[in-house]
Parts: structure tokens; sequence; C-alpha cells
């Protein structure tokens, strides 16, 4: 079973990563850009059959390693 998880930074976090990508998109001659905020993209691949299990562990990931969830929000998709 594959998973996807999207890891972004919470609202009001600042992003300086953003900004600089945001920055230099305006330097490459593109308008337009409003605010850019980045995030990750991570894809699992499990051994486990049952959605629910699967979600469950996916879950304790991102709470234990993937995301720090001080400032970050996540979503899953199996």
């Amino acid at each position: 079973m594959k998973a996807r998880i999207q890891v972004t930074l919470k609202d009001g976090v600042l992003d300086p990563q953003g900004k600089a990508i945001g920055h230099a998109l305006g330097n490459l001659g593109f308008t337009g850009i409003g605010e850019v905020r980045q995030g990750k993209f991570i894809e699992i691949e499990l051994a486990e059959t049952d959605r629910e299990r699967a979600r469950d562990a996916l879950d304790k990931m991102c709470k234990q390693l993937l995301a720090n969830t001080v400032i970050e929000n996540y979503a899953i998709e199996v």
C-alpha cells in the first residue's frame, strides 16, 4: 500500500524559504506572485493491507518524526 504525506507550516509560522522562493521567482521575471509557502511531500510504501491500521501507523510516524507538530500540519493520503 502506498501512502502520501504532505507537511506544511501552520498559518502564522514564518517561512523564510518560501519568501526566498518568492523573491527568486520575482527576480526571474515572474509577476503576480503572492505569498509563497513551501513544505515537504513524502511517499511511503507500506506492507500493511488494512487501511485503518496503515493510517494509524502513518499518524504515529508523522507525530514522532516526519512533522514537527508544534509548527507544522500534515495530511495523510492512503
